[in-house]
Order: C-alpha cells, then structure tokens, then sequence
C-alpha cells in the first residue's frame, strides 16, 4: 500500500494565504481558532491519519465487513480505530459547542476530512454519515429530540444514517413507499425497507440513529408527501439509558467493487418506533440539509483519494528503472533512468497534482464560504455566502470526483502492470474512487441540479456570486504582464463559460431536453473555469516568492507557479471542446431511434 503523507504545507498555504484563514478568529464563535491553535489540530489529525487509519485501509479491503445474525462485523482494528479517532474528539471538531462540540470553522474541518478520506475512506464513512445525521437533527430537530439524541451523536458514541433509497426507487423518492403510522404517546411506527445505506448495521458504536424518509396515512402523493424520522436501532430510555431493541435490523449487506470495510445495509424497519423530524410532509427540506453536506463530503472524498494516488504514483516514478531518456541519459550510474524523466508520466504527474492542489482550493472555499453563511455578522453577506454554496455545491461533488476517478486511474498507470496488482494498493483507490461518481446523487444528476435548478434560481442571482468576482479579478489583473500566464487563459475561459450560459439558459426554456444534453459539459467547463480562477489567485499569490532563498527555502512557491502554468496551458483549453460540444445542442442524442439503441 502506498505510504501516504498529510500535504500540511498546501493545506496551511490554501488555510492562510489563499483564504487568509486568520479572520476566521474574528467571526463570533470563532474566536479561539487562531493558527496558534489549528497548526496543531492540523498536525494532530495528519498524526491519527497516518498512523492509525492508513495501516488498516488495505486489510479493511482485504476482510470486509461480515454480516451474522443481524449483526454487522466490521474488519479487524477498526473498532479500536474507532475508539482512539473518538476519544480524540474527532466526531465533535465541527459541532455546537451546547451538545458538546468544538465549534470549529468548516473550513479547517474540509481539510482534516480530506486527510480521513486519503488515508481511509472506508473508515471515513463512519464519522462521516454521523455528522450529516447531526447537521439535519441540530436544524430541524425538537428541543427534546435534541438534548436526547445530539450529545451522544457528537461524542461519537452513537453513531448516524441516512435512510432514502428503497429497491423499486433511486433518485426519483417520490415513489417511496416505507409508512409512518402516528400513536397516541406522539410516535410513529415506521415500516419498509430502506437499501444501499451507508454504516447501517457495525460494531463500532453503542447505538446508531437512523434518518428515515417515510410517508404518514394523509401524505400527499409525490415528494410533496414525504416526512422525516429518526429511528434508533436502540431504544433510550427517559433517564438516557439504552432500553429494549427496536423493530430494525439489518437484512443483508452488498458485497461492492470498492469501500468494502463500510458497511453498506439493506435496512429492515417492521413496526420500528420513530420520531418526526420537523414539520409533517416537509421530510425533503431537512433531508437536503444531510444531503447537501453529503454531497460536499462526497466530493472531499475523491479528492483525498486523488491525492493519496499522486503520492504513491510519484513515489515510483522516482523509484522505478526503465529505460533512458528521450533526450539522453539522465542518470548514467543507474541501469537506466527513474520513469519520473519521461515526458508522459511527467504529464500524467502533473495532471494529477495540478486538479489535486486546485481540487482543494475549491473544496477550501466552499468551507470558507459556508463559515460566512453561519457566523458572519453582516445579513447580506450570510446570504451571498449561502448562495455560493448552494450554487457550488453541485459542482464540488461532481467535479472533484470525475476528477478523482480520472487521477487515481492515471495513478495506477504510472505504476504500469504493479498498479493493477493488489499489493501495490493503487488499485484499491480506484475501487474505492468510483462509487462517489455514483452515490448522493449521480454526477449527472448534480450536472442537472446544476442547470435546472441552481442556473435559473432567483433569475440568476445564484450565478452572480461566481460570475462577479471572476469577473472583477479579471478587469483589474488583465493589464498585470506578470499574471498574463494566467489571467489571460482564464479571461478565455470565462467567456466560454458566459455564452455557454446563456447559450443552456436560453434553448432550456423552450426544449428541457436541451438543457439536459448539455449539463454534464457544461458542470465541467464550470468547474474547471473555477479551478483556472482559483489557480490564478494561487500564482499570484506564489509569484513575489518563488526562487527567494528566503521566502521559498523548499521551492513551494516556485512548484506552485509551475503548476499553475501547466493548467492554464494544458488541462484548462479543454474548455474550448467543451463549449463547443454545449453549442452543438442536443438534437444528435434526443433524436437517436429508441429502438436503435
């Protein structure tokens, strides 16, 4: 398996100088986060990452989970994996202070979620579905649901689910079919049988609370008559204790192509007592707020993947002994040249880290801004913020994992037949890479939640919180020779992605169909014209300090201008193809025979 090392200088540089994470100590609540105090949580976390998460991931793909008498098994070590990455606080870094939380800035959670995610992402599972369970209870949840059920969910000790998908329905939920029947004592008994859920059944955790989607006896028909419930595995009594079982249990578990020390449940609910979360009938309000925080994590998920396949895949290039350089001998006391001189895996290289270094730019800011949407004290500035990550959302998760599929199959490349042999691990990563391309909504479905929903919300004014400042950076930095490297790439790019908008925004209301044949390119063009603003800023940033003796001892500053020159000039004018395939409308697809196919 390859060794993996927390990128804590890039993490620190995009904390701090990109997103100057040092006022986050002046938003309210945020006072203590000073970088006094998260240079080491930082630390801390990449220590828990490397040391204890790591070393299980490939044994936890080897043995899985296993399933006995209704009673999930997970891999050896897990369990004790668990307890340590709990009893360190890790569960509650991100949560209300008044359950027991930490309180800490979204931002530097992204980042510690991204290093769980390379070093274990059947691991990360876990936590993660815990803290979506905890985002959906602490907003929508009653007082008492609240005080009973949260400081337990952030202490770890019961652990979370999110119950949507049932066998005949995926994506389209109004055809769920699980019942809510109300009692006299105020709860429900809910019935139906719920499939791929995440961490539905393990041994980790005391209790597990599970997020319902169900339909009360007057719901009305279609997504509109779906409601919210909380259903523990485990019954707690009114002092807090755990009482009786309640009626769920775990039926089956898949067996999947990757992320296999999670357990992924086909869940059981027979007359299970729940308990409203939220208003009757307004299920799908509470549940997007799991959803959207999934969707995010999600997207964390495959660029951590994506960065633990760049560090195996340079690691042997260095390594590895094949042949001689195109242009001569660049190692003459070797048998023959490190791969890492040829030109291909030098492209294939920097292809990874350049999405990689980006990837984390844009996974950074959509936790800054969700920071700002939560603590900052000015009311227009919380709705911008809001906005941005509503509008970006879609495009993290959908972007950052087709990226990451693509980074950890060129990881595997590199190593050539190795990288398709167990052993080496850079399989593994791929495995386990594909299912965020599939799950919290397929990338097409973000591509259409993308165009459908967040172009046209509130006549555009979501996309004003991307196009303004792209837009204003642009006008002030276009006469600047010294980022015209980079400026100018991006001023292309943008508008590209301008016309394309309302190029989809136009033939979308007359033919939907349009606007569906184009989403999938035009989530991309977006996103990688995000990644080409964000690049711009990052060499900017870089370009007074590269080769400095002083300032750039390391060479940091100088790789990053580097990679910031190798996006602009060879991964981002595939936005001219792009944009190209946008214009050519959808007519060649839609009007392709059924019968053909």
């Amino acid at each position: 398996m390859p060794s993996y090392q927390a990128p804590l200088r890039d993490m620190r540089f995009v904390l701090y100088e990109l997103f100057d994470g040092a006022a986050l100590a002046d938003l309210p609540g945020f006072e203590d986060f000073t970088p006094d105090l998260v240079g080491p949580v930082l630390e801390e976390a990449a220590k828990i990452c490397q040391d204890v998460l790591q070393p299980l991931n490939r044994s936890g793909d080897e043995e899985g989970c296993v399933l006995e008498n209704g009673e999930v098994r997970t891999p050896a070590g897990f369990k004790e994996a668990y307890d340590t990455f709990r009893e360190g606080g890790w569960t509650s870094i991100t949560c209300d202070p008044e359950y027991g939380g930490q309180g800490m800035p979204k931002m530097v959670n992204t980042l510690v979620e991204e290093m769980i995610c390379s070093a274990n992402l059947s691991f990360g599972m876990y936590p993660g579905l815990s803290h979506g369970a905890y985002v959906a209870l602490s907003k929508y949840g009653s007082d008492h649901l609240r005080q009973t059920f949260l400081p337990k969910l952030v202490d770890g000790t019961w652990t979370g689910t999110m119950c949507l998908t049932e066998p005949h329905c995926g994506t389209d939920l109004g055809l769920m079919r699980t019942k809510a029947v109300p009692q006299a004592d105020g709860s429900y008994q809910i019935t139906g049988t719920k499939i791929f859920i995440s961490a539905g059944e393990h041994d980790l955790a005391e209790n597990i609370l599970h997020l319902v989607l169900a339909r009360l006896p007057d719901a009305p028909k279609g997504i509109k008559g779906i409601s919210l419930f909380l259903v523990p595995k485990v019954m707690v009594n009114a002092d807090g204790s755990l009482g009786a079982r309640n009626g769920v249990v775990c039926g089956s578990i898949e067996h999947k192509m990757g992320i296999k020390a999670s357990s992924t449940c086909v869940m059981n609910f027979d007359d299970a007592t729940g308990y409203l979360i939220g208003d009757a009938h307004k299920g799908m309000r509470a549940m997007f707020a799991m959803m959207n925080t999934a969707r995010l994590g999600v997207g964390v998920q495959g660029l951590g993947l994506a960065e633990a396949s760049y560090q195996g895949a340079v690691t042997y290039a260095r390594e590895r002994l094949q042949g001689r350089s195109l242009s001569g001998t660049k190692y003459p006391d070797l048998a023959a040249d490190p791969i890492l001189v040829h030109p291909d895996i030098r492209r294939t290289l920097l292809t990874q880290r350049a999405y990689v270094e980006g990837g984390r730019a844009l996974a950074a800011w959509i936790g800054h801004a969700l920071d700002q949407s939560e603590k900052n004290l000015d009311p227009q500035a919380r709705a911008e913020a809001d906005e941005l990550v509503a509008l970006l959302t879609p495009i993290v998760k959908a972007l950052l994992t087709d990226l990451g599929s693509e980074c950890t199959n060129m990881g595997m490349q590199v190593f050539g037949g190795h990288g398709f042999i167990r052993e080496h691990g850079m399989e593994q990563l791929v495995r386990d890479c594909r299912i965020t391309q599939i799950y919290e909504g397929t990338n097409g479905v973000q591509a259409l939640d993308l165009v459908g929903r967040k172009m046209p919300d509130k006549a555009g004014r979501l996309l004003r919180r991307f196009f303004h400042p792209v837009s204003a950076y642009i006008e002030t930095n276009m006469e600047n020779e010294d980022l015209a490297a980079f400026v100018q790439p991006l001023a292309k790019a943008f508008v590209r992605l301008q016309q394309a908008t309302g190029q989809v925004a136009r033939v979308g209301l007359s033919n939907p169909d349009e606007a569906g044949a184009a989403a999938t390119e035009y989530l991309r063009l977006f996103g990688l014209t995000a990644l080409a603003y964000l690049w711009a800023q990052m060499a900017e940033i870089s370009l007074p300090k590269a080769g400095d003796p002083e300032a750039d001892s390391d060479g940091f500053y100088a790789a990053k201008v580097a990679t910031a020159r190798f996006y602009m000039e060879r991964l981002l004018p595939q936005t001219s193809s792009l944009f190209a395939a946008i214009m050519a409308g959808g007519k060649t697809m839609m009007a392709f025979n059924d019968e053909a196919f």
